[in-house]
Formats: structure tokens, C-alpha cells, sequence
């Protein structure tokens, strides 16, 4: 099994930055961040393909960015502009199976982290 480290979260007031990062062990191919808050179903916010190709939600696109200079068994995920609604649980997720395009839905993976706390105030 993968086994999924996540670090990064926190509090930080609107308009702020955060950094998360996730590492893995064990192989990978897709690398993906969602999120969640209760009541609400979980939504993927970016996501990396093993061959580097990123996509974003249209929530977090322009102020998000998956930084492709780590290691490809870590996934870091640069927050910028953070609003209110960003608030949530962030979830680190990875998948053995080959995407050909990087996909944000969360049946296309198959190990999830524990989750770390965003809030925006």
C-alpha cells in the first residue's frame, strides 16, 4: 500500500498564502489534492498526471498552482489569494493507474491521506 504524508496546513486570514505538500511512498503515478467541508461532497482542486500535465478546479484556477519542480512522489500545492471558501479539509489522494489526462474526479484514486485543516477568515 501507499502511504500518504500530508503537511502545510493552517489558519491564515483572506487574502494570504499557504503551502501544502503531500509525500508518498511506494509508487505513483497521479497525484491529486481535494477538499472537503461537511454536508458537502469532496472536490477535487488540482491534480498532476504522471507525466506532469495539471488541472484545476475553476474554483482555485489563478490562484493555485501545483509547483512541478518536486520530486514526482510529492505533490505540493502553492495556495495564493485565499478566500473564505477555500476553507475546508484538504485531502492528499494517488493512484497506481495511468491517466492519460490529469483527472480531479475522486474514483480515478485509489489512496487517500488523513486530511489537514485550511482555514480562511
Amino acid at each position: 500500500d501507499v502511504q500518504l504524508v500530508e503537511s502545510g496546513g493552517g489558519s491564515v486570514q483572506a487574502g494570504g498564502s499557504l503551502r501544502l505538500s503531500c509525500s508518498a511512498s511506494g509508487f505513483t503515478s497521479s497525484m491529486a489534492w481535494f477538499r472537503q467541508v461537511p454536508g458537502k461532497e469532496r472536490e477535487g482542486v488540482a491534480s498532476r498526471n504522471s507525466v506532469r500535465e495539471r488541472v484545476y478546479s475553476d474554483s482555485v484556477k489563478g490562484r493555485f498552482i501545483i509547483d512541478n519542480r518536486t520530486a514526482k512522489d510529492t505533490l505540493a500545492l502553492q495556495m495564493n489569494n485565499l478566500k473564505p471558501e477555500d476553507t475546508a479539509i484538504y485531502y492528499c489522494a494517488t493512484s497506481h493507474r495511468f491517466h492519460s489526462s490529469p483527472t480531479l474526479s475522486p474514483s480515478d484514486f485509489d489512496y487517500w491521506g488523513q486530511g489537514t485543516q485550511v482555514t480562511v477568515s
